[in-house]
C-alpha cells in the first residue's frame, strides 16, 4: 500500500498529520467550532488527507470552506460510545428533530419545532409523555444540535421551559450542515437494526480496514474480540501497523499475547482520559490490583464457588466484589476524595464500572456478568518507592574531623 505522505516535506508532512488527528477528534470541523483555527490547513491538504483517510481506513472525507466532515462507519453494537450529554432518551430526541429539520427550512419558531418533532414520535411509535425528564431529554437534544452548529438561536433561547410550553425563540438551520450530519445508509436500511449493520461494515480491504479501524478508534483491541480472520491479518501486519499507525496518526502501541494498547503520547484522541484527576478514574486505578488479582474465597457466600480461570485471560468478578473495594478505597483515605462523588457506593461502583467499560477494560457479559480484560495489567499503578517496614533507623553520621587552618595555634606566641 503506497504511504500518501511520501514526497511531501516534512513540514508538509507534519501538518498533514495534525489535520488528521484533528478530524478523529472533530469529524464535523466547523470555523467557529473547536480546532476550527486549522480548517484552512485542513482545506489546504484535503487532496493528501482525503487519499490517507480512503486508503487507510476506508473513510470518507468532505471537505468545504466552512467545514469539514470526516464520515466514520458506525461500530456496531458497541456499549462505549456515545456522547455522555445525552441519554437514551435524548438521543432518541435527536434523531427525531434531525427529521424534522430537514422539512423546515432555514429558520423555524421553537414552538412549531416541538410540536413536529412530537409529530414525529408518533408517527415512529415513541411516545411522548411531555413530563419534566422528557422535556430535558429535548432540551438536551436541541443543545447538542446547537454545538454542532446545525442550528443558531437568533432570538430566545431554547432553555429548558415550564410547565406552559416552551418560551418562543426564532431559530436558524445551517442547511448545509444539517445535509452532512448523518453518517449511516438511511436509503439501504430496512429497520434500525439493519442501519447498524450496514454502518458497521468493514472497507473494501475487508479484515485489514477492519483491523485497523478498531485500532485507531479503540483504546484496547483484543485477539478474543476478533474473528478468526482478522486475528490472523493482525498477526501477520501487527509490526507494520505499529509504524504505520505512529507515522500516520501519532498513536503508539503495545502489542501483547492478548492484544495491543493504543495510546496517544498528547492525550488528544480520547474523550475519557484514563489514568484521570477525577474521584471515579482513581478508584478505579487503585482498585485495579484487586480485580485482577485471584479471586479470594473469603468474598463469597459459603454456597458459592470462586469463579475458574478462563481461558481468554478475562478476570470474572461480581458486582458485590467492585462495591466492596470500592468501599475500602473510600474508608482507608476518606480525604482523597469527592464527597458527591462517594457519598453513594452503589453509584460509585457503577460509575467505577461504566469507566473501564468505556476504556475497553471491562465488558458485562450477559451469561458470566462482569469480565476484566487482561490488558488491565498495563495500568496497574506501582509506587514510585516502597519504605521498608521495621527496618532499623540509619546509623548517625560520624562527626566531622576538623581540618587545618591558617589559624592554628594562633595566640600561643
Amino acid at each position: 500500500m503506497k504511504d500518501v505522505l511520501d514526497g511531501l516535506s516534512d513540514i508538509d508532512a507534519a501538518n498533514v498529520v495534525r489535520c488528521a488527528r484533528v478530524l478523529l477528534r472533530r469529524p464535523l470541523l466547523r470555523a467557529d467550532g473547536p480546532d476550527g483555527d486549522l480548517l484552512p490547513l485542513v482545506y489546504r491538504h484535503r487532496t493528501t488527507l482525503q487519499d490517507l483517510f480512503a486508503g487507510l481506513l476506508a473513510y470518507r472525507l468532505v471537505v468545504e470552506r466552512r467545514f469539514a466532515r470526516l464520515y466514520k462507519p458506525g461500530p456496531g453494537v458497541d456499549p462505549t460510545r456515545g456522547e455522555p450529554t445525552l441519554s437514551p432518551r435524548g438521543y432518541t430526541y435527536f434523531a427525531l428533530t434531525v427529521a424534522a429539520l430537514t422539512g423546515v427550512g432555514r429558520q423555524v419558531l421553537l414552538s412549531r419545532l416541538v410540536t413536529d418533532v412530537r409529530a414525529a414520535a408518533v408517527e415512529a411509535g415513541v411516545a411522548v409523555t411531555d413530563d419534566l425528564p422528557d422535556r430535558r431529554a429535548l432540551t438536551s437534544a436541541l443543545r447538542h444540535l446547537l454545538s454542532l452548529g446545525v442550528i443558531t438561536e437568533t432570538e430566545g433561547t431554547v432553555a429548558p421551559w415550564g410547565t406552559d410550553g416552551p418560551a418562543e425563540a426564532l431559530i436558524t438551520i445551517d442547511t448545509d450542515l444539517l445535509g452532512q450530519l448523518l453518517a449511516g445508509p438511511l436509503l439501504e436500511a430496512t429497520g434500525p437494526d439493519h442501519l447498524i449493520e450496514l454502518a458497521a461494515r468493514p472497507g473494501p480491504r475487508g479484515a485489514e480496514h477492519a483491523v485497523r479501524r478498531k485500532l485507531v478508534e479503540n483504546p484496547v483491541v483484543l485477539q478474543t474480540d476478533l474473528p478468526p480472520d482478522q486475528v490472523e491479518w493482525l498477526r501477520r501486519n501487527q509490526r507494520r501497523e505499529s509504524g504505520l499507525l505512529e507515522r500516520s496518526f501519532g498513536l503508539i502501541t503495545e502489542t501483547r499475547l492478548e492484544g495491543v494498547a493504543v495510546t496517544d503520547p498528547e492525550d488528544y484522541l480520547t474523550d475519557v482520559l484514563f489514568p484521570g484527576s477525577g474521584t471515579v478514574a482513581r478508584i478505579a486505578l487503585l482498585a485495579l490490583p484487586e480485580l485482577i488479582a485471584d479471586p479470594d474465597p473469603e468474598l463469597f457466600a459459603d454456597d458459592v464457588e470462586p469463579p475458574e480461570p478462563r481461558p481468554d485471560g478475562r478476570h470474572p468478578v461480581t458486582y458485590g466484589q467492585v462495591r466492596m473495594i470500592c468501599a475500602q478505597l473510600v474508608e482507608d483515605y476518606p480525604a482523597a476524595w469527592s464527597r458527591q462523588a462517594t457519598e453513594d457506593l452503589d453509584r460509585l461502583a457503577n460509575d467505577v464500572l461504566d469507566l473501564l467499560v468505556r476504556m475497553g477494560l471491562a465488558v458485562d457479559d450477559p451469561d458470566d456478568g462482569w469480565l476484566i480484560a487482561p490488558t488491565a495489567h498495563r495500568w496497574v499503578p506501582q509506587p514510585d518507592d516502597t519504605p521498608a517496614r521495621n527496618a532499623p533507623p540509619p546509623p548517625p553520621a560520624e562527626p566531622e574531623v576538623p581540618g587545618w587552618s591558617l589559624f592554628d595555634g594562633e595566640g600561643e606566641l
